[in-house]
């Protein structure tokens, strides 16, 4: 069974920089095409970094040039490093497969930008 636990979140003044953290079990993250999503309060979860097994990355629009999704195989940990952080950057974020999901979802790790 897949376990991903993220950690790293935390309250954050705007323009800030946090650096979110995804421990896998049960699977390999560097054979995934792994993706990191958040859900803010109201609205769906969205996928804002992606980072494929050959190690290509994408980013959603809004988070493009201030994101950066990486993995450290040896850990076998994603890992999303968030800089110029806005309000509403304000989510529970997420990792998991971008697509074809693992049927389990972690908890996630609250990040709040104040602005």
């Amino acid at each position: 069974q897949v376990h991903l636990v993220e950690s790293g979140g935390g309250l954050v003044q705007a323009g800030g920089s946090l650096r979110l953290s995804c421990v896998a079990s049960g699977t390999i993250v560097s054979i995934n095409y792994m993706g990191w999503f958040r859900q803010a309060p109201g609205k769906q979860r969205e996928l804002v970094a992606a980072i494929t097994s050959g190690g290509t990355t994408g980013y959603a629009d809004s988070v493009k040039g201030r994101f950066t999704i990486s993995r450290d195989n040896d850990k076998n940990t994603v890992y999303l490093q968030m800089n110029s952080l806005k309000p509403e950057d304000t989510a529970v974020y997420y990792c998991n497969k971008a697509t074809n999901y693992f049927a389990s979802w972690g908890q996630g790790t609250q990040v709040t930008v104040s602005s």
